[in-house]
C-alpha cells in the first residue's frame, strides 16, 4: 500500500507512525495459500480441504480483515485517531485485533455468548476491548442485538469506524483476489466447491471468481440449521461461524448452485471424527462443510470421480472448550454426537 503523507501528517509524530505502519502491513496473510488435506469420505469421493487455519490469525478472516482495513485507510475513512469496531463471534475479531495491533489502532469487538472463551482471550491478548451482548434478537440469535450495540457505539463516539463484515464489499473482494485464485491455481478442473456461508464473504467472493473463470464449477453453499440466511426457519444455534439471524448484504445468492443445510450435531460429529480418525483439529464451520459435503453427495451426486474442494475456515484450538469438550456437548446436544464422533466411519 502507498499512502501519501502530506505536510500536516509529517508534522505530527503519531500520524507519521500510523502512515509507516499502514505502509508496512504485510502483503501476504500466511502460509496456507496452497495447503490442502485430502479427506476420503464415505460417499466414494475425496474432498480436497483447503486449510485456512494456517494464517497468522488462525482463520480465513485474516484476508477479509486486511482487505477491509486497507480499503478504509486508502479512502481516508480510517485515520490515526480511529477506533475500529466490529460485531463478531470470534474469528474476524481475532483477525482485526491483530491487524489493529500492527497499525497501532484500538479495536473494539461486540460479541455474544456463542463466542468461545479461547477466541475472546485471543482478542484480549491483542489488546481488544470487548462488549458482550446477551439478549437474543427477534429471530432467537444475537446478530440483531450485536448490530444494535454497534450502531449505539457509533452514534456515541465519532471516532468509531465500523468495518461491517456483513455489508462491506471489501469482504468478498478479499476472496475474489486471494482464496479463489489459490484454489483455481491448484486444480486444473473442479466439479464442486463446498463453502460455509456466514457473512457470505468467502462464498460470494469465490463464487464470483469461479463464475467468470470456471463457469462449470458448481458452488455449493453450506449453512447451519436455524439460520435464516437462505429463508430457513430461525432456531437457536450454539456454534459460531455459520448461519445468521438476518441475511447479510454480502450474501450473493446468484453465485450459488445448490444449498445444503447441516445440523450442529452433525457438524460436531464431523469435527470429532476428523480429530480422532484423521488427526486434524479443525473448527465448527469445517465440520459443517465435511458433513454437508457427505449429505449433498448422497442427495444429488453419483460421480465418484468428481474433483471436489472444501474450504476449512479455521483450526480447532478455539473449540476445545466447546465442540471437543464432552461436558459441553452433553449439555447442549446429548451423548449422540460423542458416540458418532468416535466411530471408525463418518456417520452424518
Amino acid at each position: 500500500m502507498n499512502h501519501t503523507v502530506d505536510g500536516a501528517w509529517a508534522a505530527k509524530p503519531k500520524l507519521r507512525e500510523f502512515a509507516r505502519r499502514a505502509d508496512a502491513m504485510p502483503t501476504t496473510v500466511g502460509v496456507s495459500r496452497h495447503v490442502f488435506a485430502t479427506i476420503p469420505l464415505p460417499v466414494g469421493i475425496e474432498l480436497n480441504l483447503k486449510l485456512e487455519g494456517l494464517t497468522p490469525g488462525g482463520s480465513i478472516k485474516d484476508k477479509a480483515a486486511k482487505e477491509m482495513l486497507e480499503a478504509a485507510i486508502s479512502s481516508g475513512a480510517i485515520t490515526s485517531g480511529s477506533i475500529i469496531l466490529e460485531s463478531t463471534s470470534g474469528n474476524l475479531g481475532i483477525a482485526l485485533a491483530r491487524r489493529c495491533a500492527e497499525l497501532g489502532l484500538p479495536f473494539h469487538a461486540v460479541i455474544d455468548p456463542n463466542a468461545s472463551l479461547d477466541a475472546v482471550g485471543a482478542m484480549r491478548a491483542a489488546g481488544a476491548d470487548i462488549t458482550l451482548v446477551d439478549k437474543p434478537d427477534a429471530q432467537g440469535g444475537f446478530l440483531g442485538t450485536r448490530l444494535e450495540k454497534v450502531h449505539e457505539l457509533c452514534a456515541r463516539d465519532a471516532r468509531y469506524y465500523w468495518t461491517d463484515q456483513y455489508g462491506n464489499p471489501a469482504n468478498p473482494r478479499a476472496h475474489e483476489k486471494t482464496t479463489a485464485p489459490e484454489i483455481a491455481d491448484s486444480f486444473e478442473h473442479i466439479d464442486s466447491i463446498y463453502i460455509g456461508f456466514g457473512t457470505g464473504g468467502t462464498g460470494s467472493g469465490v463464487g464470483r471468481f469461479m463464475k467468470r473463470h470456471r463457469p462449470n464449477t458448481k458452488i455449493i453453499a453450506i449453512d447451519a440449521e436455524g439460520s435464516v440466511t437462505f429463508g430457513g426457519k430461525p432456531g437457536k444455534r450454539h456454534i459460531p461461524g455459520l448461519g445468521t439471524s438476518q441475511r447479510p448484504t454480502n450474501c450473493d445468492v446468484t453465485v450459488i448452485d445448490d444449498l445444503q443445510m447441516v445440523s450442529e450435531a452433525d457438524a460436531i460429529v464431523a469435527c470429532r471424527w476428523l480429530a480422532k480418525r484423521r488427526g486434524l483439529l479443525l473448527g465448527g464451520s469445517t465440520g459443517s462443510v465435511i458433513a454437508g459435503t457427505v449429505q449433498h453427495r448422497r442427495r444429488r451426486m453419483t460421480d465418484q470421480a468428481a474433483v471436489c474442494v472444501g474450504i476449512s475456515p479455521d483450526s480447532g484450538e478455539k473449540y476445545l472448550s466447546t465442540i471437543f469438550n464432552d461436558r459441553w456437548v452433553l449439555e447442549h446436544f446429548g451423548s449422540d454426537p460423542i458416540v458418532r464422533g468416535a466411530s471408525e466411519e463418518l456417520e452424518v
